[in-house]
């Protein structure tokens, strides 16, 4: 164990804070924001003003542990004098939850390693380091902490969302995912907790809710029967002045009826759901432990959609599990086919240290991964066309997130059935409208992800 004893002159407090990786890790780094705010912790945009560096790190993949790492390298040369006057580079999230010992000896440029049940303890960590009274770098323990209503949050996303996490850790144990490990066991948040929060954002100017989890599926199993999904949407639909409730990762085969009937008849619950399908045959289910059939995941995805006819889901897909046969891969074709998913996400799997998936047998041959992965890219992409088709000509509520990334010409926003940053969006050539702004949006042109109209009235 390496230990520390040195005093670190944290000057006027300034912080530069970087967050990679999800949404429930950029949560995480809203509340360690809010507790450095209400100690007197300044946050600036430039790393060169900055006394303190924390990178809240990735490591699901090996793509977001080598960008986790490249981060921190990067902003450690702020430590030297003629660049910056960092004086405490601190690195929290899911790789210090990982690989902190290795971290230490690797990574001497690092002052504080911090895991991910341990981020609320940022203030008085660097209080300690600051006054020399650190006897260790790592503060990682097994992840049992969730924030509440009354940790304080600065919403860094714009003003009109927000991320709700209802959940942290995971107790599903697929094979491929290293989640467990990093975030524990799961932990839910009361019904009661989450509707503060709620209120409190709201209060704030959030009009757009996204509510976010390891798995949207057990919400509330580790507490008691009225804590559940249904009482949680039953309670945000009262939420004066919230406009939409979007739900993001509930599997499919664990949909009730009564989620389904309520999603159905609500004014706020977005007719849209990320469900996590990755495979439609049961032999490459069986081997990700997921305890359901194709068969009885497409019996929920239809009664979905026999229900709510417009419904609007996205899904995960993972190509070349080990033991994937050409057999499996068509299985997988068609049934993407017959959903027709508006939204997916396609990945070629890798071996992951330290789960199940990787000690697995039969490893499918990279040439013949990046062909699957291809073949369902093409796939979808000529689905995801189609589907758009049928906006055309219709009018459609529209969320105005401001101005387009490329030119101040152009305005852009999302329809209900586009999340934040992952899906396509709608780009208005005709119309004025503030960020936050509700309107009815014309659709007049379609483009593969993206949708292009003018606006028509104020929603």
């Amino acid at each position: 164990m390496i230990t520390t004893r040195r005093k670190v002159n944290l000057g006027d407090r300034n912080v530069f804070f970087t967050s990679l990786g999800c949404s429930k890790n950029l949560v995480d780094s809203q509340v360690m924001l809010g507790h450095l705010g209400l100690e007197g912790f300044k946050i600036v945009t430039q790393a060169e003003q900055a006394e303190v560096i924390i990178v809240n790190t990735c490591s699901f993949i090996e793509a977001s542990k080598v960008e986790s790492i490249d981060t921190l390298l990067e902003l450690a040369e702020y430590k030297q004098e003629q660049k910056g006057k960092c004086q405490a580079l601190v690195m929290s999230g899911c790789l210090s939850q990982r690989y902190h010992q290795d971290l230490e000896k690797e990574l001497p440029e690092v002052d504080l390693l911090i895991g991910t049940g341990e981020y609320h303890k940022i203030v008085p960590l660097l209080k300690a380091l600051e006054e020399g009274k650190l006897e260790k770098k790592s503060f990682v323990e097994i992840p049992r902490y969730i924030h509440t209503e009354f940790d304080p949050r600065l919403n860094t996303s714009p003003a009109h969302m927000a991320w709700l996490k209802v959940s942290e850790g995971c107790n599903r144990n697929c094979t491929f995912c290293i989640i467990p490990s990093l975030r524990g066991r799961l932990r839910s948040r009361s019904v009661q907790s989450l509707i503060k929060e709620a209120g409190n954002l709201v209060e704030q100017g959030v009009k757009e809710l996204n509510l976010i989890s390891q798995d949207l599926s057990d919400y509330g199993v580790d507490l008691d029967e009225k804590q559940n999904l249904f009482e949680l949407l039953n309670g945000l639909e009262k939420i004066t002045d919230l406009g939409w409730v979007r739900l993001f990762y509930h599997y499919p085969e664990d949909l009730s009826d009564e989620v389904i009937d309520f999603m159905a008849q609500s004014k706020k619950v977005c007719h849209y759901l990320d469900m996590p399908v990755q495979h439609f045959s049961t032999q490459v289910l069986r081997r990700m432990n997921r305890k359901t059939t194709t068969e009885q995941m497409m019996q929920k995805i239809n009664r979905l959609k026999e229900k709510v006819p417009n419904i609007v889901l996205r899904t995960s897909i993972i190509v070349g599990f080990p033991g994937e046969t050409e057999q499996d891969f068509e299985m997988l074709k068609k049934g993407i086919q017959e959903v027709k998913f508006d939204h997916l996400g396609v990945f070629k799997y890798s071996d992951e240290e330290g789960t199940p998936a990787s000690r697995l047998k039969d490893k499918i041959e990279q040439e013949v991964i990046d062909q699957r992965f291809d073949e369902i890219y093409q796939l979808q992409k000529a689905i995801a066309r189609e589907k758009n088709q049928a906006y055309l000509g219709k009018t459609i509520p529209v969320l105005v997130e401001g101005f387009h990334a490329e030119t101040d010409l152009l305005l852009q926003g999302r329809h209900q059935g586009q999340a934040p940053d992952i899906d396509g969006q709608v780009i208005i050539n005709d119309g004025l409208a503030q960020a936050g702004e509700m309107v009815q949006v014309c659709i007049t042109d379609v483009l593969d992800y993206d949708l292009v109209g003018k606006i028509v009235a104020k929603a």
